[in-house]
């Protein structure tokens, strides 16, 4: 399918972060520092304005947030900003800059920075309208006043880059027609009227989405139907419910992640692979003829096919990318046995954390024909793939990894899947990674 200017949405925000820290790095080199202390205070506020923005939300703009919103942000960040700048040079007495200096510094960055920031939000809505590029494929089901009023929305902004393909009427025998639509059209969000649907019609719509990785909205009325975290958002003056909302959907998060990924994945290559798999290739090798390593398709971030790297713990067979080890599989090595009891087998996947395919932590990815499998039986299995794929995992922490012996084992591991991409933090990171390596040293009785 042809790929649409509106999938690069997710670059804009760090494309943002990157002009507002050339514009800080620009006005900062008028300041007359030597090198030294140039680099000193701009380390000092990359990491401030880092902070600083993620408590403000400077970079939560969406197409459908006001312009008085960005104005409000702009005056609390320079605000802040301006705080920084003067703390800084009020705990450092060997660089002295006049007062003066500081105040023209904190103007000009806040200044261009402003501009820059409207100049993209104001740009970005001309790009949507006159162009049509970096939109959405909606639908909308219901006819009720507010569906017919967020319509009308769609219709009248075309700034805000919302194509809205269909209104559907809520009619029983439907409801299955409108997932097909919904595939065959390459729909992005479904926004549903809830005071138009029962009980399981709001279920089946849920389960649905989940399990595509389409985004839906509610739009709300009188009808109370949420037992879990939603989010209001505002089109307009439509409110707008969001059931889930995952934390590394925002782009910071991402960075942090990402940064942490590539940082983690660096330290392992270099300080222990760059001597182990020469050592474990020679091993391998001896025991068995075949190459050091094995990969593997597997399916990662929207569901999007990658090669995942092991090194070989079985006999070369034909059966590798069909079946899963079993206990006792006689296709396990003596060296392949010990690597998976102690996850060494699994270390290879930090070139694929290096890569960008993977992250250290997160769901555990499967075999592409399993993974066609549990989507079909297991409700929400499609929902891991919001996220990256993970070398270790939330669910394999709490016992749940090696071979899927019965249906319940799988959806256990979803289940913990899910609250780690709700609920994702550096802190949980750090517990699963240090959680990981008390297993490996400790032997996982049920890796074979």
């Amino acid at each position: 399918m042809k790929q649409r200017i509106g999938r690069y949405s997710g670059y804009l925000r760090p494309i943002s972060y990157a002009i507002d820290f050339f514009i800080i790095a620009f006005f900062a080199y008028f300041l007359q520092l030597n090198l030294a202390d140039y680099g000193l205070f701009f380390a000092y506020l990359f990491i401030c304005w880092l902070i600083v923005s993620l408590k403000t939300k400077f970079y939560e703009v969406y197409r459908f947030t006001r312009v008085t919103r960005i104005l409000s942000l702009i005056a609390i960040q320079t605000i802040v900003f301006a705080l920084v700048v003067f703390a800084f040079y009020g705990f450092t007495d060997a660089i002295k800059v006049p007062n003066n200096y500081l105040i023209w510094f904190v103007v000009a960055v806040m200044s261009s920075i402003g501009i820059a920031k409207l100049s993209v939000y104001y740009l970005l809505k001309r790009y949507r309208k006159v162009l049509g590029g970096n939109f959405r494929n909606t639908i909308i089901i219901g006819n009720s006043k507010r569906s017919l009023q967020l319509y009308s929305f769609f219709e009248n902004n075309p700034d805000y880059g919302y194509k809205c393909q269909k209104v559907f009427q809520i009619k029983e025998p439907i409801i299955r027609e409108i997932f097909s639509y919904v595939i065959d059209h390459d729909i992005d969000e479904i926004y549903a009227s809830v005071g138009q649907l029962s009980d399981e019609q709001v279920n089946l719509l849920i389960d649905f989405a989940d399990n595509n990785l389409k985004v839906l909205k509610f739009i709300p009325d009188n009808k109370d139907v949420y037992s879990k975290q939603i989010q209001y958002d505002y089109y307009g003056v439509l409110p707008i419910i969001s059931l889930r909302k995952i934390p590394l959907d925002d782009n910071v998060n991402r960075i942090i992640k990402r940064t942490f990924d590539f940082v983690f994945a660096t330290v392992v290559l270099v300080g222990l692979l760059s001597w182990l798999t020469p050592l474990l290739a020679i091993i391998i090798k001896i025991e068995s003829k075949g190459p050091v390593f094995f990969k593997q398709k597997r399916n990662g971030r929207n569901n999007k096919e990658f090669y995942c790297f092991k090194y070989r713990s079985m006999k070369p067979n034909p059966e590798a990318d069909i079946h899963q080890v079993r206990k006792n599989d006689r296709r396990i090595t003596a060296i392949g046995r010990f690597m998976r009891k102690t996850s060494i087998d699994e270390l290879p996947q930090f070139y694929n954390v290096l890569l960008g395919d993977m992250s250290v932590v997160g769901p555990r990815p499967h075999m592409v024909s399993h993974t066609n499998m549990y989507a079909e039986s297991i409700d929400k299995f499609m929902v891991r793939h919001f996220v990256k794929p993970g070398i270790t995992g939330l669910a394999q922490v709490n016992g749940y990894r090696g071979e899927v012996e019965t249906e319940q084992d799988i959806i256990n591991r979803v289940k913990y899947d899910i609250f780690y991409l709700e609920n994702w933090s550096v802190l949980m990171d750090s517990k699963v990674i240090i959680q990981t390596l008390i297993n490996a040293i400790k032997g996982d009785k049920k890796a074979y």
